[in-house]
């Protein structure tokens, strides 16, 4: 794993470094495989930084859009990761539907669309269940809590090692997300961070020995690039080792 991790002066600072980076890890896909795998997540901080990339030119049709986790709600309903990225980047580019992979949140039971998920997953990468895929960029954030995706703490969803995609759970709420092994598959994972409410939850995460059951985010060790971008007021008392 290749970590580094750059504090930025402002949001609008962070959000100009994260286009950069995923812009460069985006080129990078598609000259050494053809297409590139792009994991969204929700949450306010990234929505800025897919308003940016709609505004590029891109060649979409080699780009396939995923989400790492999603509310168990509608996709038209408010707290809905993928009806934010639709409106901030989707609706603003031309990229054809069969590009887009949403998880589905139609039945009324969560771990059956988590296996379909996984399923599409599979089909996708043209792999057997059981192995775990590559993704080439995974956007994450981080709560005041520690949790990423919907791996909140002291959760299930921590201790699920064998699933790509399994049921996360936040106050007695389900929700769809990436199991660990499977973020840590990922050739690049990029953390967005930003306000001071993270400053403590951040100290936890960037420990040297520490509990990941109680911060999540200390679970996200890729066998690739792991790229940390936060803001001043989030990282300024930071020690890093």
């Amino acid at each position: 794993m290749k970590k580094q991790v750059m504090t930025l002066s402002d949001l609008p600072s962070l959000v100009k470094q994260g286009l950069t980076l995923v812009l460069e890890k985006i080129e990078q896909a598609i000259q050494q495989r053809g297409k590139c795998t792009l994991v969204l997540s929700g949450g306010s901080t990234p929505k800025p930084l897919y308003e940016a990339l709609a505004e590029q030119s891109l060649p979409w049709e080699k780009i396939a859009i995923f989400w790492g986790d999603e509310r168990y709600v509608n996709p038209d309903h408010p707290d809905s990761n993928q009806r934010m990225t639709k409106q901030a980047l989707l609706d603003r580019i031309e990229i054809p539907s069969t590009n887009i992979y949403a998880m589905p949140t139609g039945s009324p039971d969560p771990a059956l669309d988590a296996r379909k998920y996984e399923t599409s997953l599979l089909e996708y990468f043209q792999i057997n269940p059981g192995v775990f895929p590559a993704f080439d960029i995974i956007l994450l954030g981080m709560g005041d809590d520690g949790h990423t995706a919907s791996l909140f703490p002291h959760t299930e969803a921590l201790n699920v090692k064998d699933r790509l995609i399994t049921v996360g759970q936040k106050d007695g709420q389900p929700r769809l997300t990436f199991t660990a092994p499977l973020i840590n598959q990922a050739r690049c994972v990029i953390f967005l961070v930003a306000g001071s409410n993270k400053q403590n939850a951040l100290a936890e995460v960037f420990a040297p020995e520490g509990d990941a059951m109680t911060y999540p985010s200390r679970l996200i060790q890729p066998q690739g690039e792991l790229w940390w971008l936060l803001d001043r007021s989030a990282g300024q008392n930071l020690s890093i080792d």
